[in-house]
């Protein structure tokens, strides 16, 4: 009598055919990816619909919900690839400095700023997210996750000052006004407007960096000197 049966596949064709199927999700998710960055760009957060990014990757809406809940986390997703390039060349500054105190201050606090002077549109995406004081559309969870890997991306600056000696309180506080003297150049020297003072921002942040070193030296602990 034949069993009816069927044998199983092989553990290595199963393997091969999992493998195949993550690299076409992957490779959909990636082209709706770009479609919504091109959409989000040109049109901005608020005026990009999921239809709308559908078109753009010549996919039917439905398709899209079937990766993404809906455009903030789609949104979300760019964001989160964004950050990571960000903590990705602020390490690579970390690493490749080979040495500690303001040279590594200096390295990676300029690798922070450098992404987004030579990404501007990274920092457009990075501002999408804020209409006035209160972020909009992100799950606080998401938006947590977001806001912790920028973070991130500035605690190897944060580090190298406590490093120099430097109380912890007071390197946070240090770090804080980096981020908001950065992201002030940034937009300056994105939208032009710091040619009405005739100044580089490249060059003024390095100044603002020069400034910071020297207060860390000057409020390194007893120990630390």
């Amino acid at each position: 009598m034949t069993s009816s049966r069927r044998t199983p596949a092989p553990p290595d064709a199963i393997r091969a055919r999992e493998a195949r199927q993550q690299a076409m999700t992957n490779q959909r998710r990636s082209h709706i990816l770009d479609a919504a960055r091109a959409a989000f760009f040109e049109l901005g957060l608020d005026k990009t619909t999921v239809r709308e990014i559908a078109q753009r990757a010549g996919y039917t809406p439905g398709a899209i919900y079937s990766y993404f809940a809906n455009k903030e986390e789609v949104y979300g997703a760019l964001l989160g690839e964004s950050l990571e390039r960000l903590n990705a060349q602020v390490a690579a500054a970390a690493g490749g400095c080979g040495r500690k105190g303001a040279a590594l201050v200096r390295a990676t606090a300029q690798a922070f700023f450098d992404f987004y002077r030579e990404n501007p549109r990274d920092l457009d995406l990075g501002f999408y997210v804020f209409q006035g004081l209160q972020p909009r559309g992100l799950t606080p969870r998401l938006n947590e996750a977001l806001n912790r890997r920028l973070r991130d991306a500035l605690l190897p600056t944060q580090d190298a000052l406590a490093g120099m000696g430097m109380a912890t309180g007071l390197a946070l506080q240090e770090v804080t006004g980096l981020f908001a003297h950065c992201v002030g150049l940034l937009v300056l020297s994105h939208t032009g407007r710091i040619r009405m003072f005739n100044q580089a921002s490249r060059e003024l942040f390095d100044a603002y960096v020069g400034q910071m070193v020297r207060r860390a030296e000057r409020r390194a602990s007893p120990a630390a000197r």
